[in-house]
């Protein structure tokens, strides 16, 4: 059964990865670029980290190992 804290902690991550998204595709588009992989600055950008991190965070919602699919 879900409960009310477990649906809030559901819509944070959510809400966060949508946010990251914004911010990678925002930084693509000022770059010219459809893909973070053609950028100079693919291993050390702090933008795609954090979407990366946010995109684990959404898929295992904080729990240790596994993914909520």
């Amino acid at each position: 059964m879900i409960t009310l804290q477990d649906k809030e902690n559901f819509d944070s991550y959510e809400a966060k990865l949508e946010e990251k998204t914004k911010e990678l595709k925002s930084c693509q588009e000022d770059k010219g670029y459809t893909s973070c992989m053609n950028c100079d600055s693919f291993i050390s950008c702090t933008t795609r980290r954090s979407y990366v991190l946010a995109t684990y965070e959404s898929m295992n919602k904080s729990q240790t190992g596994g993914f909520s699919f």
